[in-house]
């Protein structure tokens, strides 16, 4: 039969790096962007970025590389 779509994950990251809203634009696209990604919210103040995905098509590890590729340290 079908089974229930699992619930989205929510997770945060601590960033460094992020300097001006221009870094917070980014890091949302490029999370957004990724296949499993529901929602991404950053916050240059706090240096996090709030993620909602589905751990099947996605996982956290993808996440932090993404981060990490688009020129941010991030750690779970």
């Amino acid at each position: 039969g079908l089974g229930i779509p699992a619930e989205p994950l929510f997770r945060s990251a601590r960033l460094t790096g992020m300097t001006c809203g221009g870094c917070v634009k980014s890091v949302t696209r490029v999370l957004e962007e990724l296949n499993g990604v529901e929602k991404a919210v950053v916050t240059l103040d706090d240096g996090k970025a709030e993620i909602t995905f589905d751990e099947s098509a996605v996982s956290v590890t993808q996440l932090i590389e993404t981060i990490e590729d688009a020129g941010f340290d991030a750690t779970e």
